[in-house]
């Protein structure tokens, strides 16, 4: 399966460097200049990135995206975080005595099925879509927290939550005393936001509707 390069929409975003990882593929032909007319050093072009990607293999029927995974160094702290202040809940914990750790795996449900074993609820879990995986090392508690890819070296960037009202929301999160790392009415984006967790990771607030108003203006 081909690898899939970066979206040029990427380089709209100023707030992030462009990513210098894996190369692209041999299928792509070299980066286009220009997309929408507008001039863009090393961005491919809409048929470039079409190129370089095929039509999911039959045998990933059924695959999805089912989680992420942090390291978190409180796990009374991450929980109320993304339990209290957006929303989610915990679908499943799992301990592991002999290597001394825990894993906490929240998401967006409507609620949490009651189950007859430990094994009809993982079963469940594990088959919820978008979840994070909360992962707490029982004696490793580095000071200052962990690294959250957005100083360098940089690498893995944010989270992104959908809200049905980014204003609203964010007026929420103050009043919570959340972290900004950018609000709606800063930077060049102002549909969108920034905040922390409890260990600084960053998750991108965002409308689907409001936001394009950035992402497609000229």
């Amino acid at each position: 399966m081909n690898l899939l390069p970066r979206s040029c929409l990427y380089t709209r975003f100023s707030r992030l460097l462009p990513f210098q990882g894996v190369p692209a593929p041999i299928c792509c032909s070299a980066p286009s200049k220009k997309i929408t007319g507008r001039k863009m050093s090393g961005c491919l072009s809409d048929q470039e990135a079409e190129k370089c990607c095929s039509e999911p293999d039959p045998a990933t029927r059924g695959f999805i995206m089912q989680q992420t995974m942090y390291r978190i160094r409180d796990p009374k702290a991450s929980l109320d975080f993304y339990t209290r202040v957006l929303g989610m809940r915990l679908l499943q914990k799992l301990d592991f005595p002999e290597m001394k750790f825990s894993l906490y795996f929240v998401g967006f449900e409507e609620s949490v099925p009651k189950t007859n074993t430990p094994q009809e609820r993982a079963e469940w879990a594990f088959g919820r879509k978008a979840t994070i995986e909360l992962t707490h090392n029982w004696e490793d508690h580095p000071e200052g927290g962990y690294h959250n890819g957005n100083t360098a070296p940089r690498g893995f960037g944010h989270i992104g939550i959908m809200v049905p009202d980014v204003a609203e929301a964010c007026t929420r999160f103050e009043k919570l005393g959340v972290k900004f790392v950018k609000k709606p009415h800063e930077g060049k984006m102002k549909n969108i936001a920034f905040i922390q967790d409890p260990d600084g990771y960053w998750i991108e607030i965002l409308n689907n509707k409001s936001v394009i108003k950035d992402v497609f203006k000229e």
